[in-house]
């Protein structure tokens, strides 16, 4: 059993980026309701939150790619050449 301060530390690795992603959903959606409310667009604040919540799910998916890599819960076609046992050395490659 893993201590469990590593997962409490892998909780917070989790959390971080879906914060940052949720206030970045949180711009974009300010700034469409205020656009929609007749004001104008405010585009850099929406560009931000868009950064935001790109950067924050990429790296939740990110993540969870890696630890489902690590365990072998993924699709053949996505393991790649590096860690696929079948991959020889054959010219072309």
């Amino acid at each position: 059993m893993k201590p469990v301060y590593q997962r409490i530390i892998a909780i917070i690795i989790m959390c971080v980026p879906g914060a940052l992603a949720i206030y970045g959903w949180t711009l974009m959606r300010d700034v469409l309701f205020n656009y929609f409310g007749g004001q104008g667009m405010a585009w850099l604040p929406f560009t931000g939150g868009l950064v935001l919540l790109i950067i924050g799910l990429a790296l939740i998916g990110g993540f969870l790619f890696h630890h489902d890599r690590k365990r072998k819960r993924i699709q053949p076609r996505l393991i790649g050449k590096q860690n696929d046992p079948t991959h020889r050395n054959k010219p072309g490659y």
